[in-house]
């Protein structure tokens, strides 16, 4: 419940405090008084969308601040909760506007963006006029309305879980569905490649030892007559007869050496069997120039072959192995298509069996809902003098989508018979506020702790009509606050609490002011309203009779 309203130095107000009760909350006055101004101002501290410029001529800021009462378990609690702000059982809202057009908000002593503030104010307020500012004449949120009425949350939090779910399952059957189509296009291809590599095998490092063997056998012939010349320098004939030589002839003259030649001989010895493998390693590397011309084409054409591969697919000759398995998989993948894309054909029917009847549960909610609340509206709109009047939510078939397949529309009938529409292209001005009146009514129900304004619903009705407008208010507000701004003395007799609107010139400068009425007050205000500007005691006598009413 909106408890304080305090504004300065804002348009025409230089500082006002406004304490309001529960109950029907009435304003009234004259045409161009500021009735209008003080919604602009519980707008503004709201984070509604409004007027640009609202700070009062020579002023460097307007300011706004709103108290309002929360009970236990107010869906504002999870807000404040979920922004990180502190919640209890008062809400502050506090809006500053400098000259600049700089704004600054604050709640509960915090600072707070304007998203904050309009979801604060989505739980708070409900604000209400023939231009219907809140969506009743939007046929596009007629869906959300019906939802709200019928408390369908549950249902279709479910709807969208299994939408996203056949959306995704779509996605990837849709998915497979193109790659598999993009692998049958080189299907050929990989084919060809997997035999190709299969056939050829290479492994990781062997372009290298085959590129080392080639160039070993290329040079072969080349080196071949030196080393057979070095394997025989080496050999018995050689170096090795020679040392051997000098070896057996110092031993038989050791003993009279007097041992000088016991080293020399040692070194000798160990010369000679170094000498054995040094001969021994030349003549096996000998032997391995004994090329057969075969294999050195063997090799280049197995060498090239690698290479000429590795080119082909742009890889390196190493990664050859790596880049077949990866063309296997694909057509492991192609092979195996058909299977996968069964599975997620049966994925898809899953889904939108599970969507299907979750968005059919939906559906039968609104059905039933829509019953319920044309019934409703119809008992709102008997008291009202448009019992003829039939309103109906209409449900039709629409593309499934994460709120269901359906679409929703109100629509309304003057009289029986007639054609039925859009209400604002049926209804007249003084018919389209007692229907958005009555479906406010209708669908505001239970919703705790909200606080109704209605600015001048009553425009466009009078005598019998507008009485029964002000009964039906004085009625709503018996569950709920309800804020009115009126010109009807009808409407603002049923008030709980009344304020005068007005306008003073102080110093030059246009200011409103706003007062609350007492019983004295209240009937002249009322007077003033039924005869204008001229309060005759005829008029104070009707208005006596209204507040009596």
């Amino acid at each position: 419940m909106l408890r304080t309203l305090d504004i300065r130095d804002l348009l025409i107000i230089d500082r006002l405090e406004l304490g309001f009760q529960p109950g029907l909350n009435v304003l009234t006055g004259e045409t161009g008084a500021g009735k209008s101004i003080l919604l602009d101002a519980l707008g503004f501290v709201l984070g509604w969308r409004g007027r640009a410029e609202l700070v009062r001529s020579g002023a460097a800021q307007g300011e706004v601040t709103a108290v309002f009462d929360l009970p236990a378990g107010h869906a504002a609690q999870d807000v404040l909760a979920e922004a990180g702000l502190p919640g209890g059982g008062e809400l502050i809202l506090r809006r500053v506007n400098t000259r600049d057009g700089r704004k600054t908000a604050w709640v509960n002593d915090r600072r707070a963006g304007g998203e904050v503030l309009r979801a604060l104010s989505d739980c708070l307020v409900e604000l209400h006029g023939q231009q219907d500012d809140r969506g009743l004449l939007n046929r596009s949120g007629h869906l959300d309305l019906l939802d709200s009425y019928a408390e369908t949350g549950v249902l279709r939090g479910k709807t969208r879980d299994a939408w996203r779910a056949l959306t995704a399952a779509r996605k990837a059957l849709a998915g497979a569905e193109a790659e598999l189509a993009e692998m049958r296009t080189e299907e050929a291809f990989l084919r060809h490649a997997v035999a190709e590599l299969d056939a050829l095998d290479p492994v990781p490092g062997e372009e290298a030892e085959l590129d080392r063997r080639r160039r070993l056998m290329q040079a072969a012939e080349k080196i071949r007559a030196d080393v057979a010349r070095a394997h025989e320098a080496l050999g018995y004939d050689g170096a090795e007869g020679l040392i051997a030589n000098a070896l057996r002839w110092l031993e038989d003259v050791a003993e009279r050496a007097e041992g000088q030649l016991e080293e020399p001989i040692a070194t000798l010895g160990r010369t000679l069997t170094e000498l054995g493998e040094a001969e021994q390693g030349v003549g096996r590397f000998l032997q391995a120039l004994d090329i057969d011309p075969g294999e050195l084409e063997q090799t280049e054409e197995r060498l090239f072959a690698i290479r000429a591969l590795a080119r082909k697919h742009g890889v390196a000759p190493d990664d050859l192995g790596v880049f077949a398995g990866g063309l296997r998989d694909k057509l492991a993948a192609l092979d195996g298509g058909a299977s996968g894309l069964q599975a997620l054909q049966q994925a898809v029917a899953a889904a939108e069996e599970s969507y299907g009847g979750r968005a059919g549960a939906l559906s039968s909610a609104r059905v039933a809902a829509a019953g319920s609340l044309d019934a409703a509206m119809a008992g709102e709109l008997a008291p009202l003098k448009m019992e003829r009047a039939v309103f109906t939510t209409e449900i039709t078939a629409a593309e499934a989508g994460p709120q269901g397949h359906d679409a929703v529309a109100f629509t309304v009938a003057t009289n029986p018979g007639a054609p039925s529409g859009p209400l604002n292209k049926i209804a007249s001005g003084g018919e389209l506020s007692r229907f958005l009146l009555a479906l406010k009514v209708c669908l505001t129900q239970g919703t705790p702790g909200l606080t109704m304004i209605f600015d001048e619903i009553d425009r466009g009705v009078g005598g019998a009509t507008a009485d029964a407008v002000g009964r039906r208010l004085a009625a709503l507000a018996g569950d709920a606050q309800v804020l009115v701004v009126t010109h009807s003395p009808q409407v603002a007799a049923r008030g709980a609490h009344h304020w005068q609107v007005a306008k003073r010139v102080e110093g030059g400068a246009t200011l409103s002011t706003v007062t609350p009425l007492d019983d004295g007050a209240r009937v002249d205000e009322i007077a003033r309203m039924l005869a204008g500007d001229t309060v005759t005691d005829e008029a104070r006598g009707a208005a006596r009779a209204l507040l009596a009413g």
